[in-house]
């Protein structure tokens, strides 16, 4: 926090900056952060359910976007999808039991010509299938 000045302009910022660390923001880090910038906590709280790149319980070391927009979902995300969730024995939304793990859906990830999309750490595929998962995985 004290990379920052104690201004509320700072607040997402900082909380970005927890996420990254943490995988997630401690409701601890929010009591600290709400004493430094001199706001109520509840103010931080809503921005953190507002923001779906942050997150009050542990996300995984690695995210998995997977899409199931129009053109992913006609093309068969929802099977992707539930073919990953039994793989890694987690549903949607949920962490790996050793950390490694998240597993999330979205709308849209703007990449409809490569239907089905998804992301792992920041890096795209497209055109993805579980049969081609499966063999990475299992290398």
């Amino acid at each position: 926090m004290e990379r920052y000045d104690p201004d509320q302009r700072y607040a997402l910022a900082i909380m970005q900056d927890m996420q990254r660390t943490f995988q997630y923001v401690p409701r601890e880090g929010l009591t600290l952060l709400s004493g430094y910038l001199g706001c109520p906590v509840s103010g931080l709280y809503s921005m953190v359910t507002f923001y779906k790149a942050l997150s009050l319980v542990p996300k995984g070391v690695h995210i998995i976007k997977c899409c199931d927009g129009t053109a992913c979902h006609i093309r068969g995300a929802s099977t992707l999808i539930e073919g990953i969730a039994r793989e890694l024995g987690i549903g949607q939304g949920e962490t790996t039991p050793d950390g490694q793990f998240s597993l999330e859906t979205v709308n849209c990830l703007g990449s409809c010509a490569l239907a089905p999309v998804m992301v792992i750490d920041d890096v795209y595929y497209g055109k993805v299938t579980l049969e081609r998962l499966r063999t990475r995985w299992h290398r």
